[in-house]
């Protein structure tokens, strides 16, 4: 029996998502569980994956289009099953499939020739007469006094959406413009023209008009490609950008020796069924600094604070497909062991595109390392709606004083903590660091 596939909900309260890439072609077979589309929302890229075994029929969202919530994306049939007319059986499901050249073109039918005369009028079924719009398309043409008529539909076969609207009320305040400039034109017409005077910039051709037309003509000689932004890379920008321009950071900077750590994780290593890595450490000591200092465990909205009985930590992850901060829940509640394991799988579904809307959010704390790049030290950008994130350099060997005064050598790690001052006082952020330091230093705590 044939089912539409809808454009899923990733993100809590989402109208749109960004239909990336299919992963099974049209008429190909799969099974419950395959991921069958890459779905891209503001936070990251998603695979969406099959509720049950089935045949892709037919695709009415192309790759790369953007999609509300909702909208069919494509057609789906029970495996085994066979059908010959796409169109009939998208009729059959109350959708109506509107001209496509590609539909056209597999079918080998050629177009109906149109009545010709002054009286003559196109023949339309009732199919064509109706004309189908996304609920939100609808609502903004009514805002903007335009009618469905007024505009072109290219959603899937023929379907009016947002960006339509948007498109029609740009086109139709351009024209005005146009038409204001053309009667501007029609006056100066009339009036003679010094050629000597006409200043060089007149001689010019005009840019082009389109944003792509207007880059290329503005592009410095050895460009080598203009690369358009995908919707994570403006989301986290605009997320950022937002972060830094209205959360006052304070930055508290720090340094502890994990000589003991590095000869614990060795041992700890040689035993675990799962790789700990210097990370997994780090991440187990902040939550016992949060658990020390519970103000530090806190989210600032306008009107409250939310304070969290459990420490749920952020780990950004530089994947393929962008950066990524899943959330490791409960870490003060979790052994070592299960914490690495987590990380462990969250970087493999992030370099596949499988981590789930919930897995990116929450959290207070946000731990972004870059050590493994021999960075030393670096501040990072708090993580919004989080109250702090904690950037962690490489460890280092360098001169260090013993307790008992003779001199010697350490593994130092650097570290910056970025605060949210409206939810976090700097003597609370700093008992949190010394906090951090003893627990990094005396690691057997985080084994407890």
């Amino acid at each position: 029996m044939a089912k539409l596939l809808h454009m899923p909900e990733v993100a809590a309260g989402s109208t749109e998502a960004l239909l990336s890439q299919w992963l099974v072609k049209e008429h190909g077979s799969f099974g419950a569980g395959d991921p069958i589309a890459v779905i891209e929302t503001d936070k990251a890229m998603v695979e969406l994956e099959a509720e049950h075994d089935a045949t892709l029929a037919g695709i009415l969202a192309e790759a790369g289009s953007t999609v509300e919530v909702g909208s069919p994306i494509a057609v789906l049939l029970d495996p085994g099953e066979d059908f010959t007319d796409l169109n009939a059986v998208l009729g059959r499901l109350g959708i109506a499939r509107g001209p496509s050249t590609d539909t056209t073109a597999r079918a080998g039918s050629t177009p109906a020739p149109q009545p010709e005369g002054p009286g003559a009028a196109p023949a339309a079924t009732e199919e064509h007469e109706r004309i189908f719009a996304s609920p939100l398309a609808r609502r903004l043409l009514k805002q903007a006094g335009l009618s469905l008529t007024d505009v072109h539909g290219t959603g899937p076969h023929g379907r009016i959406v947002r960006k339509d609207v948007e498109r029609a009320i740009a086109a139709r305040v351009d024209g005005g413009a146009a038409a204001a400039n053309g009667s501007a034109a029609q006056t100066s017409a009339a009036e003679p023209t010094d050629v000597s005077r006409t200043p060089p910039e007149a001689a010019r051709p005009p840019a082009p008009a389109s944003e792509a037309g207007r880059q290329a003509a503005a592009a410095p000689p050895g460009l080598a490609e203009i690369i358009p932004h995908t919707r994570l890379r403006r989301a986290v920008a605009a997320r950022l950008t937002r972060s830094k321009q209205q959360t006052p950071h304070f930055y508290l900077k720090g340094s502890a020796r994990i000589d003991t750590l590095l000869a614990l994780r060795s041992e700890v290593n040689q035993v675990s069924a799962i790789r700990v890595s210097v990370n997994d450490f780090v991440i187990k000591a902040a939550a016992y600094a949060h658990q020390q200092v519970p103000q530090m465990n806190v989210v600032w909205q306008d009107e409250t604070m939310l304070r969290y009985a459990s420490v749920d930590i952020g780990v950004a992850i530089a994947s393929p497909r962008g950066l990524v901060t899943p959330v490791v829940r409960s870490v003060d509640a979790r052994p070592l062991g299960s914490v690495a394991r987590e990380v462990k799988d969250y970087v493999e579904q992030a370099g596949a595109g499988r981590l789930a809307q919930s897995d990116l959010e929450g959290g207070t704390l946000t731990i972004t390392n870059l050590g493994m790049f021999g960075v030393e030290e670096f501040a990072a950008i708090i993580n919004p709606p989080q109250a702090a994130i904690l950037a962690v350099g490489a460890g280092r060997r360098e001169p260090a004083v013993s307790d008992d005064g003779t001199l010697t050598t350490a593994t130092v790690m650097r570290v910056v903590l970025s605060v949210d001052h409206r939810a976090v006082d700097g003597a609370d952020a700093a008992r949190w660091m010394s906090e951090f330091t003893k627990a990094v230093e005396q690691p057997m705590l985080l084994l407890l």
